[in-house]
């Protein structure tokens, strides 16, 4: 921790208050990004209105090189893709249904109650209780992060970023680091499972945490029209208020793996498919109307949530995502507004497993020293609350389940 985490609402008035004072032309900077955001959300009703605002390819495209040009500018501004067949759909339903009885066999309900509380991440955002289980380490989880396609395909999504800049490498895009995250299993019918519009990464910190500057250098004191949500400069060094759930390691891209058919209507994800989102967000909060005090609602250890007092024009672009089948994948941009729609409406549950595009770095490789040991005791992912179901879990994954990228990829062996 920092110093200013110690009495976080007096480094927030402190922050607001130095903002206001030294952004230049603050009106105008925002104002201008206004103008821009909405244009850019006109555009995206069109396109869902048209046959889709979501960008979709297919992993076969990305196996022999063909992704075009065009494709990769419109998934970097879009800030999200669908990549459709990463797995054989065989093999996702035989996960599936191991699932199923790796939850079932091991009295995860009865475990699950008896800890009910312990992680109050998405507390504020939460329209009942999302239906996500905090399991980490099963086989199937396991055997799809280190699977060849998923390297490939998360090599892709981390060469969309500026990843190397004046001789200086911030990650390694060909190499990837296994951040543990957990399942998604929504019950149908189910009608309080949602989450409200929000984004990961640090919510007060963006103002407050001075590791952050870098990141927003060009919002709050350089050329505005020059901030790039995909330059890892400074990217690598931010650091968060600690608190279960909020994501320590760095993260290119977040998203999961169908492991049913899922689409609008079916309890699952909605986006915000834009990118460039953050100076607006940023800016929002310094303006006049705002109390002191109030970064537009931001709350520490929480989600940065996208409200509709404060947000109603950027929330205008969420969209749901398109219908995918078990095998494919869901990536979005760490910086995108995302939620959780409040109705399951479908007959099937709506499961996933969530996995994400984390890159070796020097701050995921620290990160993975930590993990590492929770993976080889069963223990949760030292992100999350310790509810540490899986320490005798039957069935969950050992070290010789992994293959030897499935170690290098968890820090249990060097890379060569």
């Amino acid at each position: 921790m920092t110093d200013w985490m110690n009495d976080i609402p007096r480094a927030i008035v402190q922050a607001q208050r130095a903002l206001r004072a030294s952004v230049p032309d603050l009106q105008w900077r925002f104002l201008h990004e206004n103008e821009w955001l909405r244009d850019e959300v006109a555009l995206v009703q069109a396109e869902q209105a048209a046959g889709g605002a979501v960008p979709e390819i297919g992993y076969a495209d990305i196996a022999q090189g063909r992704v075009s040009a065009r494709q990769i500018e419109r998934i970097r501004r879009r800030g999200c893709v669908v990549v459709r067949g990463v797995f054989d759909t065989a093999q996702v339903q035989a996960w599936n249904e191991e699932i199923h009885h790796y939850i079932d066999d091991n009295g995860y309900f009865e475990l699950a109650h008896a800890k009910a509380g312990l992680d109050k991440y998405f507390s504020a955002l939460a329209s009942g209780r999302p239906q996500i289980f905090g399991l980490y380490w099963s086989r199937p989880q396991m055997e799809a992060r280190q699977a060849e396609t998923m390297d490939r395909t998360r090599a892709f999504l981390n060469r969309l970023w500026t990843y190397e800049k004046n001789g200086v490498r911030f990650f390694d895009p060909d190499r990837q680091a296994n951040y543990a995250d957990r399942i998604r299993r929504r019950e149908p019918g189910d009608a309080t499972l949602g989450l409200s519009p929000h984004s990961d990464g640090g919510s007060v910190e963006r103002w407050c945490e001075p590791s952050f500057r870098p990141v927003y250098r060009d919002v709050f004191e350089g050329e505005l029209a020059r901030f790039d949500p995909f330059d890892a400069e400074g990217r690598i060094d931010t650091r968060e208020i600690p608190s279960p759930a909020v994501c320590s390691a760095f993260r290119t891209f977040q998203g999961w793996t169908a492991l049913s058919r899922q689409g609008p209507g079916d309890g699952t994800l909605r986006l915000v498919p834009v990118a460039r989102t953050t100076p607006w967000m940023l800016l929002r909060a310094l303006l006049p109307d705002v109390p002191e005090g109030n970064l537009c609602g931001a709350q520490p250890g929480r989600a940065l949530g996208a409200t509709p007092e404060w947000h109603a024009t950027l929330r205008e672009g969420l969209v749901s995502i398109p219908q995918v089948e078990p095998g494919d994948t869901v990536w979005w941009h760490p910086d995108v507004i995302h939620a959780v729609e409040d109705h399951h409406r479908g007959g099937a549950h709506s499961s996933v497993i969530y996995i994400a595009a984390a890159p070796w770095c020097r701050r995921n490789h620290d990160f993975m020293a930590r993990q590492a040991p929770a993976f080889l005791a069963g223990r949760s992912s030292p992100d999350f609350a310790p509810e540490d179901y899986e320490v005798n879990f039957k069935g969950r994954a050992r070290l010789d389940d992994l293959t030897t990228l499935g170690k290098r990829q968890m820090g249990l062996c060097p890379w060569d």
